[in-house]
């Protein structure tokens, strides 16, 4: 599927849920993708990517940036605390605070740093063991607690259980964040980022539908 028919379904969604069309924001997840096709969607328009990894997008981004001029990178997967510095240098918008250590660590290197990207806080809709993200009932305390940090919070992430509706969890996530008072919501994907748009999303992370299914690692 092509970038402009990705768009074009964003703009739908917006539409039918009375949002304003081209409001959220398109997430191309170039994880693990060759250069050549990150270059093309480079090349058709696109500025904003996301990536899992802190050491992928080292080796990947600064030569773009330095190609295709202003991008912005964003980092959708979990982030350890020994590589945080390299992270707030690296990327705009980070979406996986999920902790009371990593946000500390934060906070400091934003002090020392004089800068720091906007921060999602990721919540474990699903409470699953096995998956990064502050708990439901832990929620408000760590928002209150990253705001005490000065961290520049601007909204919440999920992934929903795979077995589970998505549109539960988005819905779940745009309820604690209004509490919050917090208008960023960083969900949906690939699969669901219809949905997603449909109950608010702010940002959907698109990897496979853009750039085609990622070749199998040896």
């Amino acid at each position: 599927m092509s970038l402009s028919e990705i768009t074009a379904r964003i703009h739908k969604a917006e539409e039918l849920a009375g949002r304003t069309v081209g409001e959220t924001q398109l997430i191309a997840v170039s994880k693990r993708q060759p250069d050549a096709r990150v270059a093309e969607v480079l090349e058709a328009g696109h500025r904003v990517f996301g990536e899992n990894q802190v050491q992928e997008a080292a080796g990947k981004w600064p030569g773009f940036k330095e190609q295709f001029g202003d991008v912005a990178v964003h980092l959708l997967g979990p982030l350890q605390t020994n590589k945080a510095r390299q992270a707030i240098g690296l990327f705009d918008v980070i979406h996986s605070l999920d902790r009371p250590k990593l946000a500390n660590t934060v906070a400091r290197l934003a002090q020392e740093t004089g800068g720091c990207p906007d921060l999602f806080i990721q919540v474990n809709t699903g409470e699953e063991p096995q998956k990064a993200g502050v708990l439901l009932d832990d929620v408000d305390r760590f928002v209150t607690e990253c705001r005490d940090m000065d961290l520049p919070i601007v909204g919440l992430m999920c992934i929903p259980p795979i077995e589970e509706e998505p549109s539960l969890h988005f819905a779940l996530l745009a309820k604690l964040a209004a509490r919050n008072g917090l208008s960023g919501l960083s969900m949906g994907m690939s699969g669901d980022f219809e949905r997603a748009v449909a109950l608010g999303a702010t940002h959907v992370r698109v990897g496979s539908a853009i750039f085609g299914e990622r070749p199998t690692q040896t």
